[in-house]
């Protein structure tokens, strides 16, 4: 188990090396400041010891020497400190350009990955990954940069340079440091899993807090607020203990490496000591190698609590790439039409599932004539709205295929196949942004009058002129209610009407008088369109030229109003309930 975890952290490290190594002249730079910081820093103790040396006893002391050597330690750490600066300045950008490109490459597959992904990913989880986890592997990068380059020079250096002036007491060093080493490795096993498990378990907090967010007011208005807090707590208190856990290990780390740094210095001390008496030493060179044997065990410390800091950064790592590597969308075939072939619309032999041993949508068959208006009934959960969804290809059948004019959608690239068909949906989106850019969306280079021509079918341009700033109104600054959100979408829509409409409940957050106008102005709209209609209401149906009645999945009766009240079958039950 603990090879394979260790395995698996080699594998993220390499992966988050790739990342890294796209900036290689920087990584070459910063190398080079921390092989000077590290030179300099180990050149100042044997300065200073030649200082020591040059007070031979009371009254013989070489003034004009130490002077000499004070200045060139004063200019050593002038340089010493200058590259250091470079170094962490340099550092700082190669984090934060890793971080970019992660988050960049992140936020690009949310855009390829199919829905069942999104269907069954909590919002708050994905966002925390982008996030909060790439924040986690930026202090650990960071850190690893600034320490690690420095610490791993600054031991090698130090061995050399205290075996150069005894390899006696060099030796006591060296076999007394395995003993950090494993208590330094002994603490980072246990910290990763417990670091994995805070990352999870704050993706599971983000996910709730995002979803309370969006749903407080059905919260509110069911007097859910003391489940959530129940939940909320439940989570946090989870969080708390694996926080808890985790930072506890991993802060065990420095003073343990201390305690056995400080032995280490002790040995040298008395060995050095010895050895100074017995005249194999000078007290200077003693002096130089106590620093040594200090600067020795120090990045000891600094990179055990790299090594700590790095398996929460790898935790976080784990999370990031298993997004980034998630298995995009289905991409186009090389041969995909880049256009949508004119002619009818066709469901054969469709069969859909979203779980596989749960069939949703089967046998499903009818055609539509171009310039047709489809409207699609049936009970909640019956299938309206997956039909859509397979008609702008957001998720391909399972079997049996769905043609536009001859050829299966497939077969079309989605980008065309959805320039070629427009929806206005019950539940609307717009982004952050202005009413005017939000419209423009449809249309990049329409003209402002073009744009206030749609906005006027689709009755929005009263309310949008009663906004502060009209057109620029910042959509969040201003408080719109759903209705007139969903009027900015039905103008988006009059802006570049396509081809093939699809309306699914599109004025049911709409008051009865304005909707009796939008109507309107949809039937004007649908004039020569083929329109799929997906709505609840009598006087949205009844003028269709299809009428498809759907349950569980299946399409059990089709004909038009008239034809299927006179069959007096579900459809003819669904109209009497409405009114019909």
């Amino acid at each position: 188990m603990n090879k394979n975890k260790s395995n698996s952290q080699i594998k993220i490290l390499s992966k988050v090396m790739r990342y890294i190594s796209r900036y290689k002249i920087w990584l070459t730079v910063t190398l080079v400041m921390a092989v000077l910081v590290t030179a300099f820093t180990l050149y100042i103790p044997i300065l200073v010891g030649r200082a020591i040396d040059n007070i031979i006893e009371p009254g013989n002391v070489a003034f004009d020497n130490i002077f000499r050597i004070l200045l060139t330690v004063g200019i050593s750490v002038g340089i010493t400190s200058l590259a250091q600066w470079l170094m962490n300045m340099i550092n700082n950008k190669i984090a934060c350009e890793v971080v970019r490109d992660m988050r960049e490459e992140a936020f690009r597959k949310i855009q390829k990955l199919p829905f069942s992904y999104l269907d069954t990913h909590p919002e708050g989880e994905t966002v925390s990954r982008i996030i909060t986890d790439v924040d986690v592997l930026s202090d650990g990068l960071l850190l690893g940069f600034t320490q690690l380059f420095t610490g791993v020079l600054t031991i090698i250096g130090t061995l050399l340079f205290m075996f150069y002036i005894n390899i006696w007491i060099t030796l006591v060093v060296v076999i007394m440091t395995p003993l950090s080493l494993v208590a330094a490795s002994f603490i980072a096993k246990k910290t990763y899993a417990m670091f994995h498990e805070q990352s999870e378990t704050r993706a599971e907090q983000t996910a709730l807090i995002n979803e309370a967010i969006n749903g407080q007011k059905t919260v509110q208005a069911f007097g859910q607020e003391e489940n959530i807090l129940s939940k909320f707590d439940e989570i946090n208190g989870r969080l708390e203990k694996s926080t808890l856990k985790a930072t506890f290990f991993s802060s065990l780390t420095n003073p343990v490496t201390r305690f056995v740094n400080a032995l280490v210095y002790a040995a040298v001390a008395l060995a050095g000591a010895f050895a100074a008496v017995g005249g194999s030493i000078t007290v200077g060179g003693l002096s130089c190698f106590l620093s040594y044997a200090n600067q020795y065990t120090k990045p000891f410390n600094e990179i055990s609590g790299v090594i700590a800091e790095l398996q929460n950064a790898l935790a976080c790592a784990e999370r990031i790439f298993s997004l980034i590597e998630e298995d995009p969308e289905i991409p186009d075939s090389k041969n995909a039409l880049t256009h949508v072939p004119y002619g009818d619309i066709e469901f054969r032999d469709v069969d859909f599932s979203y779980v596989p041993d749960r069939p949703l949508i089967t046998d499903c068959n009818f055609t539509v004539k171009p310039g047709q208006r489809v409207a699609i009934v049936g009970k909640t959960g019956c299938g309206k709205t997956t039909l859509i969804n397979l008609l702008m290809r957001f998720y391909d059948v399972r079997s049996g295929e769905i043609r536009m004019g001859g050829t299966d959608i497939r077969n079309i690239t989605r980008q065309a196949l959805r320039e070629h068909v427009g929806m206005v949906l019950q539940e609307t989106w717009l982004k952050s942004g202005s009413v005017r850019e939000n419209i423009l969306m449809a249309k990049p280079d329409a003209s402002e009058e073009e744009m206030i021509s749609a906005a006027k079918q689709a009755h929005a341009h009263g309310f949008i002129k009663r906004l502060p700033n009209g057109y620029d109104t910042v959509i969040g600054a201003a408080s719109l209610s759903e209705g007139q959100r969903q009027l900015l979408c039905i103008t988006r829509l009059m802006l570049a009407p396509p081809p093939v409409l699809i309306l699914d409940e599109a004025t049911s957050s709409i008051d009865t008088r304005t909707e009796i106008k939008i109507q309107s102005a949809f039937a004007r709209l649908m004039e020569g369109r083929t329109s799929f209609i997906v709505a609840h209401r009598l006087s949205t149906i009844q003028n269709a030229d299809l009428i498809l009645v759907m349950d569980k999945g299946c399409i059990i009766e089709k004909g038009t109003h008239s034809e299927l009240v006179r069959k007096g079958g579900v459809y003819a039950s669904l109209s009497s309930a409405m009114g019909g």
